[in-house]
């Protein structure tokens, strides 16, 4: 299936202008793509998304709208991230560039959805974006699906946020005040390592749901340890299976959050 059944429209803040892909109605969430870009697993996620009564606003930050994931695609992309002013893969205590249009963004949907706030939901390289998203008040559900920055080259590294102590601050008193954290990972994944929930778990407490799914050896669903994306490209679309469960979570989220009681 193409993007045909979404429409677009040009964003443009402090100078940087992206294509947006939106479908649905309702509340907003902003859903960043992962690496290599928006694939057809991505797309057919913010249509799970857009037919439980939301506004998607899916940004175009990178590779072929709609093109199928393949392994020298994807390492093309990762080249291109490394290099780019918009993204710091290696930082540990700043976010990416990138996630100031991000807000703007979140803030551009609430606007036009109302309801309580919006979702904001990053994979693999955007994952840990939802968090200095929430640094905006628009932002009610932030989800990390593999948060992957900034990427693993040290013990430090890989328990890093890609947030700044300001921003962390922000993001644990919103975290306590019931704008708490869901995140997502399989066990075995390297681009996404667990000492990141812990970090995760020791910052922010009870405001912490992470969701680790085994795929370590013998795991009674047969994953690959090669598992990396729990609502994309690696989704077991079956009741019980517990990135379908992951999933559910997802979107039980965004309800509770964003749709209230007169919705």
């Amino acid at each position: 299936m193409s993007l045909e059944d979404f429409s677009t429209f040009s964003f443009s803040h402090e100078g940087a202008t992206r294509t947006v892909y939106k479908k649905g109605a309702g509340p907003g969430v902003v859903v960043m793509h992962e690496i290599p870009g928006i694939t057809p697993p991505v797309a057919n996620f913010s249509r799970r998304v857009a037919a439980e009564g939301f506004t998607v606003y899916m940004p175009h930050m990178f590779g072929t709208p709609d093109k199928p994931l393949s392994i020298p695609y994807a390492a093309g992309q990762i080249a291109r991230a490394c290099v780019s002013r918009e993204f710091a893969v290696l930082a540990k205590n700043e976010s990416s560039p990138i996630t100031d249009w991000l807000r703007a963004l979140c803030r551009k949907a609430h606007e036009e959805c109302g309801g309580p706030g919006v979702g904001a939901l990053g994979m693999c390289l955007t994952g840990n974006f939802a968090l200095a998203l929430m640094v905006d008040e628009s932002v009610m559900a932030p989800v990390l699906s593999q948060p992957s920055l900034p990427f693993g080259v040290s013990a430090a590294h890989r328990a890093a946020l890609h947030l700044s102590d300001e921003d962390l601050a922000v993001v644990k008193r919103r975290a306590a005040s019931g704008c708490g954290v869901l995140g997502l990972r399989f066990t075995a994944d390297p681009m996404c390592p667990g000492e990141r929930f812990a970090t995760l778990r020791d910052e922010l407490g009870d405001g912490f749901e992470g969701i680790e799914i085994n795929s370590g050896r013998g795991n009674p669903w047969g994953l690959t340890r090669a598992a990396h994306s729990v609502v994309t490209t690696d989704l077991v679309d079956e009741e019980g299976h517990p990135t379908r469960q992951a999933l559910d979570r997802v979107l039980a989220l965004f309800r509770e959050r964003l749709k209230s009681d007169a919705q």
